[in-house]
């Protein structure tokens, strides 16, 4: 930071949008936030190895209490804003936090509902200050009367910040991020300031980032890969960080902002395709026709031209003409024209969803990485970005694959430790250290790649030996826009079977289209229409599968709809929108009996959450659909 003040002053480190307008702060300015708010901090009193813990969405000023709290050697330990006030009771009494920096008064509530169990809580620091004129202030402040009063105290305590700051070394606490608990209660992976610079450094270097380009932070802030974007790396090359103004401004604000650099999971990129395909159902027959011919077109030669490989001129002006009638607005309209890298992680994306985007010129690749690894463990070179592999190590990192076929690696950035964990440390990491990734994979002898193919407690065997690995095949699944979510079942059974979600916007869609009436979720779930469509795209992945030697095994058999979405807060998510595959099995064990019963429907009821905390029950009668499956001639045929 003190680099960057000093060599891009001027430039613009950060921005907001707020009330509509963007607001922003130069390095400079942001070095002066930071200080009078680490000043602000020991005026409190907080002290070195505290843990904070920051609660909000993306906001400039709660990236600068996380630097503001590492200033004075203290622990920043971000929360993902979502969670429910049980799940941050946990996080919160698990790392003793004596802060918190609350974004907002929804945030302030929930912490004060949980300090009955939670007693370690000393301050509660806020930074939008509405709704909180009535509040006991005896533990709690603005934020911005914490930085007025650090500045006011800068002759007092400077020395003593810069004290405090100077002790700080290579080896010291950056950072602790906790894991999104797929498995169990959520893992504290502590990150050094180690782990964070040398994997920011290796991997701006690897990608050539530079000052001038421009991220979106709009990804959870307890999330390991936005604090090494928008912290890590943004510090490390000095480019700007810009925070849109809410979660439902955010496609906006990307148009806006154009960003250059772009990280998204794949259901974020999944979304923006279902958008897309809404919009054309809805587009005239000819704006229809032109967008299927050219994008036909940008498959075949996309992503060729992305990766410098040689193309006819005549395949080269078409692509050309089809930039300026059909790829380049659609790149606009996603807020994607500027992008010259991107990426997409966390799980498995779709093999025609990431060809769509690269068919349109947009660099998006692969990468592979974990918590553990402060993010990056693979990434795609340019030139050499594929949809089945998550490319070569990344600079600095070791992997290997074990017996089992599970992947380990070793890196400057692998963690320190799990907080108050020892035998989870010693199970991931060996005293070499090698940490075990839980992914199972291998290289392919011919160009170095490493493919994943599944969690390695996820990937088993049918009941006849053949290979079962969910994930891909609930990935093609996801590919079809009316598709939200897809949970394959089948290890030791003689064949597959599936639960889906619809994607209640897409379908909601085409209902409105052709003047179909529903009133719910469940209703617009259990429509013959929408079963009848939900069974042509589950058979047409099961001819897409069936050309795989290895996987054809993975065919689904019978399927159904379910009747709620799989919600984070009815614990069937992680807050990163991943699947708990064994609590979904668990919760729902009555529904895949049916499906491998010769029922054709199957009555259930089940425990919700409403948004408000109540608790429920929805009761719903499925119906169980056969899909085709496809023998050996569909292989040998794309053979």
């Amino acid at each position: 930071m003190a680099r960057n003040a000093s060599r891009y002053g001027a430039k613009t480190a950060y921005r907001e949008k707020e009330f509509g307008i963007w607001q922003h702060w130069t390095w400079s300015e942001t070095a002066e936030e930071i200080r009078a708010m680490a000043l602000g901090f020991l005026a409190l009193g907080m002290e070195r190895g505290d843990y904070v813990a920051i609660i909000g969405r993306n906001r400039p000023a709660l990236y600068w209490s996380m630097v503001a709290a590492q200033s004075v050697g203290a622990i920043p330990v971000p929360l993902y804003q979502d969670a429910v006030a049980e799940e941050m009771a946990y996080v919160l009494d698990h790392c003793g936090a004596r802060f918190v920096v609350a974004g907002d008064q929804e945030q302030v509530d929930k912490v004060i509902e949980v300090q009955e169990t939670v007693t370690c809580i000393e301050q509660i620091l806020y930074l939008d200050k509405r709704g909180m004129r009535k509040y006991d202030h005896s533990r709690m402040n603005w934020l911005e009367d914490v930085q007025t009063e650090g500045r006011a105290a800068a002759q007092r305590l400077g020395a003593k910040l810069d004290k405090r700051t100077a002790e700080l070394t290579y080896d010291h606490t950056c950072v602790m991020l906790y894991t999104s608990g797929t498995t169990g209660k959520p893992k504290g992976v502590v990150l050094s300031n180690r782990n964070i610079i040398e994997t920011s450094r290796a991997s701006s270097e690897f990608d050539k980032l530079k000052p001038g380009d421009e991220i979106l932070a709009y990804l959870p802030m307890a999330w390991v890969g936005d604090f090494i974007f928008a912290i890590g790396q943004a510090y490390w090359t000095g480019f700007c960080v810009n925070c849109p103004e809410s979660a439902q401004t955010m496609m906006t604000d990307l148009r806006e902002i154009g960003p250059t650099y772009y990280f998204a999971p794949p259901r974020i990129f999944e979304t923006m395709l279902t958008t897309v395909m809404i919009r054309m159902e809805d587009a005239s027959p000819i704006k229809q026709r032109l967008f299927h011919h050219f994008m036909a077109h940008a498959r075949k030669v996309g992503p060729k031209l992305l990766d410098g490989k040689p193309v006819s001129m005549g395949a080269r002006l078409k692509y050309a003409l089809g930039n300026l009638l059909v790829y380049g607005p659609l790149k606009d309209t996603l807020g994607l024209r500027r992008i010259r890298v991107a990426y997409t992680a966390g799980e498995a994306i779709g093999p025609e969803i990431f060809e769509f985007y690269r068919s349109l010129g947009i660099n998006l690749k692969q990468l592979y990485g974990q918590t553990e690894a402060s993010v990056f463990i693979t990434q795609q070179p340019d030139g050499e970005v594929r949809n089945d592999t998550v490319g070569v190590p990344s600079p600095g990192v070791e992997v290997k694959i074990a017996e089992n076929g599970e992947v380990y690696y070793r890196s400057p950035g692998t963690f320190v430790e799990y907080y108050k964990n020892a035998d989870s440390t010693r199970d991931t990491k060996d005293p070499e250290g090698w940490v075990a990734t839980g992914d199972a994979g291998f290289f392919e002898e011919a160009t170095g790649h490493l493919r994943i193919i599944d969690r390695a407690k996820d990937v088993g065997k049918m009941a006849d030996g053949g290979m079962f690995a969910p994930k891909y095949v609930e990935n093609k699944l996801k590919f079809f826009p009316n598709i939200l979510e897809a949970v394959v079942f089948g290890n030791n059974r003689d064949r597959c079977v599936a639960f889906i979600n619809i994607d209640l916007g897409a379908v909601g869609s085409w209902a409105e289209r052709n003047n179909i009436a529903y009133s719910s979720y469940q209703e617009l779930a259990g429509l013959k229409r929408v079963l009848d469509t939900i069974q042509e795209h589950v058979e047409q992945v099961n001819e897409s599968v069936a050309q795989d030697k290895m996987l054809s095994g993975c065919q689904i058999h019978r399927f159904l709809v379910l009747h709620k979405e799989l919600d984070a807060d009815d614990g069937e998510m992680t807050r990163t929108r991943k699947v708990r595959r064994r609590i979904v099995e668990d919760k729902f064990a009555d529904l895949i009996d049916a499906l491998y019963g010769d029922k054709d429907s199957v009555y259930t009821e089940t425990e919700v959450t409403y948004e408000d905390g109540r608790k429920g029950r929805i009761k719903a009668t499925l119906e169980i659909r056969d899909a085709r499956v496809f023998g050996n001639e569909q292989r040998i045929a794309a053979e």
